[in-house]
């Protein structure tokens, strides 16, 4: 598919659909990912994403994100949910996990910034496996950060 030529919503769900295998809906005028048993996303603050982001390069396993100005969303397959307790503490540190049934947004564009102010840092591949939730929720505990949580 030409990136080039893509011009509407429905070319880039249908762009999104064709070249990573990806799950996508329109709505209100955007590409939405829909969070489901099979999707979900992991928000992280930028500074603890790209400490993520380095320690899976290290592992040798690559998880599709997006950038946001001041955060970043890994993909994730959900092999499991964490915990109240876990959930306590993803929640001091300003890690977000949507709820099945919620979405999040797609840039439609390959450009560094797009008008849904975001850009992939990592692009999804066709069929790859996304990583575990659980792995991305373990990393993204134990790479800490420079401020105190």
């Amino acid at each position: 598919m030409n990136v080039q030529k893509l011009r509407t919503i429905d070319d880039w769900a249908a762009y999104y659909r064709h070249e990573f295998g990806l799950v996508v809906t329109e709505r209100g005028g955007f590409v939405m990912l829909p969070i489901t048993a099979r999707a979900c996303v992991v928000h992280l603050p930028t500074e603890r994403a790209e400490k993520v982001r380095a320690a899976l390069d290290q592992q040798g396993i690559r998880a599709p994100m997006l950038a946001r100005q001041i955060r970043w969303s890994f993909l994730a397959a959900p092999d499991s949910r964490p915990g109240s307790q876990i959930m306590e503490v993803l929640n001091r540190l300003d890690i977000g996990i949507p709820a099945v049934g919620s979405a999040v947004m797609l840039p439609t564009g390959l450009g560094r910034w797009t008008r849904e102010g975001c850009y992939w840092v990592e692009m999804p591949e066709r069929d790859e496996l996304l990583p575990p939730l659980s792995m991305i929720v373990t990393t993204a505990l134990a790479v800490g950060s420079d401020r105190p949580d």
